[in-house]
């Protein structure tokens, strides 16, 4: 049975430079990407290696995004189809939408 993402103690780094937050799971990578502009972070794209699948990675890796995005003033707008869903899935979230 996976571990879940929480009990992995993942290492989440955001890569400004590379409008992305990273993780490396068992030699393979998982990321959330994003676009800032005026204030607002555009959540473009997730992507968890299939081998990472049912980990809650990406739920992980949506929570450093926000966590980033709260910490910054930041607006949230979930773009991808993940984050559009975990947003939903998570009412106390709401209020960083842009």
């Amino acid at each position: 049975m996976p571990t879940p993402a929480a009990a992995m103690n993942l290492q989440i780094e955001h890569q400004p430079e590379q409008s992305r937050f990273l993780t490396v799971v068992d030699g393979h990578r998982s990321v959330a990407e994003y676009r800032l502009h005026d204030g607002v972070l555009a959540i473009t794209h997730t992507e968890v290696a299939p081998e990472l699948g049912g980990r809650g990675i990406a739920g992980a890796l949506m929570q450093a995004v926000l966590a980033h995005a709260s910490a910054n003033g930041l607006k949230v707008n979930p773009l991808c189809s993940y984050a559009r869903s975990y947003m939903q899935r998570h009412p106390e979230t709401q209020s960083l939408l842009a």
